[in-house]
C-alpha cells in the first residue's frame, strides 16, 4: 500500500506526453549506463581513493543522498506500468528491454573488464569536458537513428548540385520531405564592415509534429563552419508560417565576400531528440547585387550531399608577381635575373574537414635539380581567409629561363596541400624534357605571358586554388 502511494496518476497526459517522457527515461538509462562505465575505467587507473572520490563524483553523490531521494524515474516508471496496456505498450516494451539487455552487457563487460590485463593508461586522466560532450553527442545520435532511420537515398547522382555544407554535415536530417520558401535580405555596412542578414520569414514549412513545427534559422558564413560562423533565431512555437524579423550580423571585409556563401538552414527543434531538418538555401555572394534592398524569396531544398573530389577550387590566391632582368650593377639592376613573388592572402579557403585551417603558403620555382630554392610563409591560424602579405625572391634566372620555368604556389594546412596554382607556359615540355608541372590552365598562362612581357612591374593576379595539383616537386 505505501508503494501505491508514491504513485503518480498520469491518467491526465495523452500517448504523445507519455511517449515523450519514456524517451527521457531512456536516454537516462543510457548516460547513466555510460557513466557507469566512465567510473569503473577509472577505479582500475586510479589507485589514490581521495583523487578517486574526487574525479568519478562520488562525493557529489553522497551529498544528494543525505538531503532527498532521487526516486523520480523509478515513480514515473511505475506509474506508466499501472496504466492500462494499450497503444502504449510497444514503447513500453522497447524500454524494458532496452534496459534489459543494457543490464547484460554491462555484467559481460564487468567480467571482461575483471580478468583483463591492467594497462597503463593516462586517458582518463587527459579526458576533457569537450570530449564527454561529443560522447554524449554521439549517444544521442544513436538513439535518434534508431527512431528516424537513415536517409542514404539522398546521396544520389548529384553530387555536383550537392550543398557545401554537406562536406561537413553528420548526416542525419529526419524523414521530413522539404516544403516551403524563406524570405531573406542582404546589406553591408562599409563603415562598420558588417554583413546583416534579415531573416524576415517562411512560409509554407513541412510538419514535423502533429501537423506543427516548431521553426527556427540557422545561418552559417561559409566556408567557415565553426560555431563562431553559426548564428540563429528565435524558435517560433506550433506554426508553419514563422515570423521572425531578425537581423544577423558578421563582422567581415567586403573583399572576402566574394568568396563566402551563405548557408541558411531552417530546424525543427526538439525537446528530447535530435532536431529535424526542413530545409535550405545556399547564396553565393561573388555576384551579388548589393544595391538590392527589397527582401527576396528562395525556395527550401533538400539537402544532397556533396561529392568532396568533385571540388575543383578551394578558394582564391591573391599575389603579385614581377620578373627584373638581368643588367649592369651600374644601372641598378641585378647581374642575373630575379623573380618576386609577393604572396598577399587566400580568401575563402575551403578546409577539407570541419574546422578553421592553420595554413601556410609555399613556392618554388622548377625545375629545382638542387631541391632547396623552396621558400613558405610563416603559419596563419584560425582563418578561411588568411592574410601572409609576405615577398619571396629568385634570382639566378636570364629572361629566357621563363619560357622553360614554372612558378609554383601551393596552400598547405599542416601537411596536407589544399591545392595550388602553376604558372608556366603549360607546353608540357621544359628544355627538351616532358614534365608534369608544366600544366598551367588558361588562366595561369595568361598570367604568366603578362609577366613576361612586362617586365620590371608588379602583375596582380587573382587565381582560383586548384585541387587537381599533382605535386610533381615533391
Amino acid at each position: 500500500m505505501e508503494e501505491e502511494a508514491d504513485l503518480l496518476d498520469l491518467a491526465h497526459l495523452t500517448e504523445v506526453e507519455q511517449t515523450m517522457i519514456l524517451n527521457v527515461l531512456l536516454r537516462d538509462a543510457e548516460l547513466r549506463q555510460w557513466e557507469e562505465g566512465r567510473i569503473s575505467k577509472l577505479g582500475q587507473v586510479e589507485s589514490d581513493p581521495v583523487r578517486l572520490r574526487s574525479l568519478s563524483g562520488t562525493w557529489f553523490t553522497e551529498e544528494r543522498a543525505k538531503r532527498h531521494q532521487s526516486r523520480g524515474a523509478d515513480i514515473i516508471h511505475a506509474s506508466i506500468r499501472r496504466k492500462k496496456r494499450g497503444k502504449d505498450t510497444l514503447v513500453m516494451s522497447v524500454f524494458e528491454d532496452k534496459e534489459e539487455q543494457n543490464l547484460s552487457e554491462n555484467q559481460e563487460e564487468r567480467a571482461v573488464e575483471d580478468t583483463a590485463d591492467l594497462k597503463e593508461t593516462e586517458i582518463v586522466e587527459k579526458e576533457t569536458e569537450t570530449e564527454e560532450e561529443e560522447k554524449r553527442e554521439r549517444l544521442i545520435t544513436e538513439l535518434a537513428d534508431t527512431r528516424f532511420g537513415s536517409i542514404n537515398s539522398l546521396h544520389s547522382s548529384h553530387m555536383m548540385s550537392g550543398s557545401l555544407m554537406s562536406l561537413y554535415s553528420v548526416g542525419d536530417f529526419g524523414g521530413v520531405t522539404v516544403t516551403g520558401r524563406i524570405q531573406l535580405s542582404l546589406h553591408y555596412d562599409p563603415k562598420k564592415e558588417e554583413l546583416h542578414v534579415c531573416v524576415c520569414c517562411c512560409q509554407d514549412l513541412a510538419p514535423a509534429r502533429n501537423n506543427c513545427s516548431d521553426p527556427y534559422v540557422k545561418v552559417y558564413l561559409l566556408p567557415d563552419n565553426t560555431s563562431r560562423s553559426k548564428k540563429k533565431t528565435a524558435v517560433k512555437r506550433k506554426t508553419l508560417n514563422p515570423v521572425y524579423d531578425e537581423t544577423l550580423k558578421y563582422k567581415v571585409r567586403k573583399s572576402e565576400l566574394q568568396a563566402r556563401v551563405l548557408s541558411v538552414s531552417v530546424w525543427h527543434m526538439e525537446r528530447v531528440r535530435r532536431n529535424l531538418f526542413l530545409g535550405e538555401v545556399e547564396v553565393g555572394l561573388d555576384q551579388w547585387d548589393w544595391g538590392r534592398s527589397q527582401p527576396t524569396w528562395y525556395s527550401l531544398q533538400p539537402r544532397v550531399q556533396m561529392n568532396p573530389d568533385a571540388i575543383i577550387s578551394r578558394g582564391t590566391i591573391l599575389f603579385s608577381m614581377k620578373f627584373i632582368p638581368p643588367g649592369s650593377e651600374g644601372g641598378g639592376f641585378p647581374l642575373t635575373g630575379e623573380l618576386h613573388i609577393w604572396l598577399r592572402e587566400v580568401i575563402g579557403l575551403l578546409p577539407p574537414k570541419r574546422g578553421i585551417p592553420n595554413t601556410h603558403v609555399k613556392s618554388v620555382v622548377l625545375p629545382d635539380e638542387s631541391g632547396v630554392s623552396g621558400q613558405q610563409t610563416r603559419v596563419v591560424r584560425g582563418s578561411v581567409s588568411p592574410v601572409f602579405n609576405h615577398t619571396m625572391v629568385y634570382d639566378g634566372l636570364q629572361s629566357s629561363d621563363l619560357l622553360q620555368a614554372c612558378a609554383e604556389i601551393t596552400v598547405w594546412n599542416s601537411s596536407n596541400c589544399l591545392g595550388g596554382v602553376r604558372l608556366s607556359t603549360g607546353s608540357g615540355v621544359s628544355y627538351g624534357q616532358k614534365v608534369c608541372w608544366m600544366d598551367s590552365t588558361e588562366e595561369e598562362i595568361s598570367v604568366w605571358n603578362t609577366i613576361i612581357g612586362n617586365p620590371n612591374s608588379w602583375v596582380d593576379a587573382a587565381l582560383p586554388v586548384r585541387t587537381s595539383l599533382q605535386l610533381c616537386s615533391e
